[in-house]
């Protein structure tokens, strides 16, 4: 059921432009999750490159905690443990690996894809209670002006 914007009042204008700023904060947000988890499936998919055979063997830094590593080998450069979510994780050879992160990126992708016009909508909606309550906001002062002439003009 579509409502005439021009129908409501200052009041119910102004909670429905709360509504929209709620609702466009919340897409906002949503997206920018995705992008953050998005941006984490291209890193893990990027460094599976230095899996080959040139680096078997070499000397690299383990980390334990984000601020401290310890020294390590590089033994195995065809099979990686992927975390597959919930602290599950899955022995997979390099290239599934790849093929898996591409999925999830591809995933993420098409989910961003879908909330965009979503938030493009609610911002053009938002707009256009903006430019009603304008109207009605000109309409209620010139109103008022032509009620004080009036009063002025009986004076």
């Amino acid at each position: 059921m579509a409502v005439n914007l021009t129908d409501l009042s200052l009041p119910q204008l102004e909670g429905l432009k709360t509504q929209l700023d709620q609702e466009i904060e919340f897409l906002t947000s949503s997206i920018g999750q995705l992008k953050v988890v998005q941006t984490k499936y291209v890193e893990a998919k990027d460094s599976l490159n230095v899996l080959n055979k040139n680096n078997k063997g070499k000397e690299l830094l383990v980390p334990l905690t984000s601020s401290m590593y310890v020294p390590g080998s590089l033994n195995d450069v065809e099979n990686v443990l992927v975390d597959v979510g919930t602290g599950y994780y899955v022995e997979k050879k390099v290239e599934d690996s790849k093929a898996f992160f591409k999925r999830k990126i591809d995933f993420l992708t098409k989910q961003i894809e879908k909330i965009q016009p979503a938030l493009q909508e609610k911002h053009a909606m938002k707009q256009a209670v903006i430019e009603v309550m304008n109207v009605k906001i000109q309409q209620l002062q010139q109103s008022q002006q032509a009620s004080q002439m009036v009063g002025t003009t009986k004076a």
